[in-house]
């Protein structure tokens, strides 16, 4: 393998710190898919605009369950409770398994 002259600090620590290191790849996936599922909480709920505590009295919780879920380093989301944030702002869950590198295909 050759190594390719780069400027592009993203690529640089991608290679330094996960080329070739499956779990650190794993990890990486894994926070990654935690931060988009917080991001999409935050931005359903204020699309409804609403504020912690409203969605939370929809859901049946408290606020600072909703904040936790909307932390993006939170790794404890449960499909039922998305299922529940869901379905309090008229949505509902999709779940999709991706190929690895691949475009998106529905479940």
């Amino acid at each position: 393998m050759t190594s390719q002259k780069t400027s592009d600090a993203g690529a640089i620590l991608h290679r330094r710190l996960y080329e070739g290191k499956p779990e650190r790849l794993a990890g990486l996936e894994d926070e990654r898919a935690n931060a988009e599922v917080a991001q999409a909480i935050y931005d359903l709920r204020k699309e409804a605009g609403l504020t912690q505590k409203q969605l939370a009295d929809l859901v049946g919780t408290t606020g600072s369950v909703i904040s936790r879920l909307e932390d993006a380093d939170y790794s404890g989301h449960s499909l039922s409770m998305l299922r529940r944030i869901a379905a309090a702002l008229g949505r509902r869950v999709e779940i999709r398994f991706v190929p690895v590198g691949g475009s998106a295909q529905p479940v």
